[in-house]
């Protein structure tokens, strides 16, 4: 059972069976979509282009208790991490990502609290047929249908949602609601690559990121940086909303005598994420900043991993406050090499 297909009338039943194993999907949250559990009853809707917040805050929260203790007593006591969780609605791009950033989290020391979310937690995706303004995802190694990273992937067919298992997590699914499923008839292949074909030709914006990695490292001193770099405001809005982007602070919160260790998402375009107790900082101005941002993202992380840590899904131009583009940046980039 790899393929199946599962009529939308039966997308309330199907939900259902969902809500019971710890179920995150899109929720509405004003005007903004993002990740949220499920309660029973409700319907998620998939006809969404992009969440605003990654679902990376599933796997990696944007603040998380490491361990708790008490001034004075050397136990401490740490979080225990069961239960199945399943993240229905995601796209391909934040699949991908996941993926991408694993490969940090169990780099030279495994992190626990990211692999333990990561081997509990069922991704099931849903292949994009309405890609945004300032989508990708093509030209930097992924695709409306992409399965990397995910575990099943759901195809709108209509009136019915083909359903691919992709890993062994996922078969397992689809034999928990075999009872609401149907046998995918043999032109269902041949449906679904229509179907991304056409998505994929949507698609407008690219990047060309041949030569990049490898060039970067000597524009080091290249006026493109303070030019790609003098309007940018330092919110850390591209970090934070980067399905990617994983640097974290840690601190301590104590209240009388008891304590937490936390950890909490940063941001590298702060000016004091990198500020020394001496006071010195080497990276001063949002010139540097921007040039390790775009440096890690397509110069370091690729050295490191082969890999780069972008995956095209436009929301660093989409929610920028002054309209800094990195596809642009690129652009400036190539010309530069």
């Amino acid at each position: 059972m790899s393929a199946m297909l599962l009529n939308k009338d039966k997308w309330p039943e199907f939900i259902g069976k969902l809500t019971a194993k710890n179920l995150w999907a899109p929720q509405a949250e004003g005007d903004a979509i993002r990740f949220g559990p499920v309660k029973e009853g409700d319907l998620p809707a998939l006809d969404y282009n992009n969440t605003r917040v990654p679902p990376k805050q599933v796997l990696f929260p944007q603040t998380e208790t490491m361990y708790r203790f008490q001034l004075g007593n050397v136990e401490m006591e740490t979080p225990e991490l069961t239960g199945e969780q399943v993240v229905l609605g995601l796209r391909p791009c934040d699949a991908r990502a996941m993926d991408i950033v694993e490969k940090l989290f169990k780099w030279d020391v495994d992190d626990p609290y990211y692999l333990k979310r990561r081997e509990l937690v069922t991704l099931v995706g849903v292949a994009c047929s309405e890609p945004g303004l300032n989508c990708f995802c093509t030209t930097v190694g992924g695709g409306p249908a992409s399965t990397e990273g995910l575990d099943l992937l759901m195809v709108d067919f209509g009136e019915n949602y083909l359903l691919e298992a992709v890993t062994d997590k996922g078969k397992t699914l689809l034999e928990e609601v075999k009872e609401l499923l149907t046998d995918a008839p043999a032109d269902s292949a041949a449906q679904k690559e229509k179907a991304v074909a056409e998505a994929e030709g949507k698609i407008k914006r690219t990047i060309d990121s041949e030569g990049v990695p490898a060039g970067l490292p000597g524009l080091w001193e290249d006026p493109l940086w303070q030019r790609v770099s003098a309007s940018c405001l330092g919110c850390g809005t591209c970090t934070y909303l980067c399905p990617t982007c994983h640097c974290f602070d840690i601190q301590d919160e104590v209240e009388g005598f008891d304590g937490r260790r936390l950890r909490m998402w940063d941001s590298c375009m702060f000016g004091e994420y990198t500020m020394h107790t001496s006071g010195h900082n080497p990276r001063p101005s949002r010139k540097e900043r921007t040039r390790n941002r775009i440096s890690h993202k397509y110069s370091y992380y690729v050295d490191k991993f082969d890999v780069i840590a972008c995956v095209g899904c436009g929301r660093c131009i989409n929610l920028c406050p002054v309209n800094i583009d990195i596809v642009e940046i690129l652009r400036q980039v190539k010309e530069a090499l």
